[in-house]
């Protein structure tokens, strides 16, 4: 947003989103308006005209609303009268071959989506991070939380996301796994582990704690997008999927371990702030929503491989959220 308004400076800036994700916006200095997406958000921007808009999203929803609102100039995706996505403007051809072409965007393709997005807008990329602003509310929430349970300050707290949505296949590791990697990071660093996840993930999390050995503490499976991020800025290392976590823990600076199976890494900025583990298996990435296979693509990553970035990424003394 940083590089919109300098490109814009004199510019107001509506965000249309839907609920809940407006609360990862709120705070930010770049946003004059957000919208969340509803009959009444509809009804101001059907009557409302734009010097620019800028649609990054493929859903036919978000598409079809980039089609009707009034705009001089239009970028990212549309929908067209016969309900078919299309490129709004000629920077987003690439982008958008990139979800028809398997080939180009699975072994061809080495451009950032974050690099993808600038090149959509027309922005310069100089690598600006996501921003995520948390306020007084959230901080002091997550101070209270850790001295709730009684959470150590003096020893390094690595949080392990233990979900990552439904959409695709195998995207997360599997619960035993989990349990195996948390015994493998206790037995060879003093350092503190806490369970990371969302509503979905309450059964898993409970699982872990009640099998791994070593003591764990549970985040809890029911904060809000802004609660659950001010525990992410608590750690000092968080081991993620491919999940709305690493987006969080990237804006917040956090060094992080991401785990890719289905999905493309090289798509993925991380701004130097950790370690890419990639899968091993022949058939991924793959974005299937279903997967047949006995040794899926998670199964196939290394433990050792975590275990060692960890123990790299984690200085001596390195205490939470510093």
């Amino acid at each position: 947003m940083s590089a919109l308004k300098e490109k814009y400076p004199k510019s107001l800036v509506t965000w249309v989103v839907k609920e809940p994700a407006q609360e990862l916006l709120e705070g930010s200095v770049y946003i004059d308006r957000i919208m969340v997406f509803s009959l009444s958000s509809l009804l101001c921007l059907q009557a409302e005209r734009y010097d620019l808009l800028i649609s990054l999203d493929k859903a036919p929803e978000a598409a079809a609303l980039a089609s009707m609102v009034k705009a001089g100039k239009k970028c990212g995706y549309g929908l067209d009268s016969k309900g078919k996505i299309f490129s709004l403007n000629k920077e987003t051809e690439y982008s958008f071959l990139l979800g028809l072409d398997d080939e180009l965007k699975f072994k061809k393709n080495n451009k950032t989506y974050q690099e993808m997005i600038f090149e959509i807008a027309s922005l310069p990329y100089k690598k600006q991070r996501y921003e995520l602003k948390l306020g007084e509310s959230e901080l002091d929430f997550a101070e209270s939380f850790f001295r709730e349970n009684n959470i150590q300050g003096n020893k390094p707290m690595i949080g392990i996301v233990t979900g990552a949505g439904r959409v695709f296949a195998n995207k997360n590791l599997k619960q035993d796994k989990i349990v195996k990697l948390i015994e493998l990071l206790n037995a060879e660093m003093d350092t503190q582990i806490i369970l990371l996840g969302g509503p979905q993930e309450k059964e898993i999390n409970e699982y872990i704690i009640a099998n791994a050995k070593p003591k764990i503490f549970n985040s809890g499976c029911e904060h809000n997008l802004k609660e659950y991020a001010a525990l992410v800025n608590k750690c000092s290392l968080v081991i993620t999927p491919d999940t709305l976590a690493l987006h969080i823990a990237i804006a917040l600076g956090r060094p992080v371990i991401a785990l890719f199976g289905p999905t493309c890494p090289q798509e993925i900025d991380l701004y130097n702030l950790g370690r890419k583990i990639v899968t091993t298996i022949g058939c991924a990435p793959c974005y299937k929503n279903k997967c047949d296979k006995q040794l899926s693509c998670m199964d196939k990553i290394s433990l050792d491989e975590i275990n060692k970035a960890a123990k790299e990424l984690i200085s001596p003394g390195k205490a939470i959220g510093n």
